[in-house]
């Protein structure tokens, strides 16, 4: 039984599972949020081979095929609906997730979303005074925190100020367990940097 609700229509379960038929060995789906709790979330499907299930998956079990949910995603499908309209052109399957970009963030929550949610509520508003934001890209086994700057932040002659003295600090100051930051931004370009 899911912890979230989520609603796969019919006309949604009948195309998914014509396409499930095509391929080869026993194949189900997988439904995720990539970026969760940030204006980045992008709800996706893809194929889910019985060697790709995790212990921790949720499991919503269809009359054709099977759902798996990460762990990670659940909070952020709660209410999101899988569809299929023919038209035209064929047909067209859309996903919608109106969670997806909503911040959750507690005690429990994993590093990478209490990092997205400084950055997307705390750190970027500052940012977008220049023009700038920073993304988080990924986060290392020694929790370091990899970041990339984009906009007026990218080839910015005072990034290195930022960073050190405004990105950084807030981040560690809230998250004390955080093994550091760093940025791979390319900052030869400075097309668009807020001081040249």
């Amino acid at each position: 039984m899911l912890s979230f609700s989520v609603n796969v229509t019919e006309s949604a379960q009948n195309y998914l599972a014509g396409l499930l038929e095509k391929q080869e060995g026993d194949v189900d789906v997988r439904m995720f949020v990539l970026n969760p709790g940030t204006p980045e979330a992008e709800t996706c499907l893809s194929y889910c081979r019985s060697g790709e299930i995790k212990e921790d998956d949720e499991i919503l079990e269809l009359e054709k095929f099977k759902m798996y949910f990460e762990k990670r995603s659940a909070p952020f499908l709660e209410d999101a609906k899988v569809d299929y309209s023919e038209d035209k052109m064929g047909g067209q399957l859309t996903i919608r997730a109106p969670n997806s970009r909503v911040p959750q963030v507690s005690d429990d929550s994993p590093m990478e979303d209490k990092v997205n949610y400084i950055i997307w509520n705390e750190i970027n508003p500052g940012l977008a005074s220049h023009g700038g934001q920073v993304s988080l890209i990924e986060l290392t086994k020694d929790n370091v925190a990899v970041l990339k700057f984009g906009g007026g932040c990218q080839g910015c002659s005072m990034l290195d100020v930022t960073l050190r003295d405004g990105v950084q600090k807030t981040l560690m100051d809230q998250l004390p367990e955080l093994g550091g930051v760093r940025d791979i931004t390319d900052h030869t370009d400075t097309s668009n940097a807020y001081y040249q």
